[in-house]
């Protein structure tokens, strides 16, 4: 599983890419958790907000932090 957390910085973008991790880590599952901050690679997947969760190519979540309870949902 492929997670990528889009964003340039912010401090949203650092909680999102928090609330990520602790999921992955609480899920258990084998998942690579990626930080972009590129901003072509983040228009490239259409989003126009950050942060933004994509995974597995599927974007979940733009322009908000993710709940862990939605991530650990994603995860399953």
């Amino acid at each position: 599983m492929n997670i990528k957390v889009l964003g340039t910085g912010c401090a949203k973008c650092k909680k999102a890419e928090e609330v990520v991790r602790q999921a992955v880590a609480e899920a258990g599952v084998d998942a690579q958790v990626e930080k972009v901050t590129d901003l072509k690679e983040i228009v490239s997947y259409g989003v126009m907000g950050t942060p933004a969760v994509v995974v597995d190519g599927v974007v979940r979540a733009v322009g908000k932090v993710p709940r862990k309870e939605e991530v650990l949902a994603w995860l399953k």
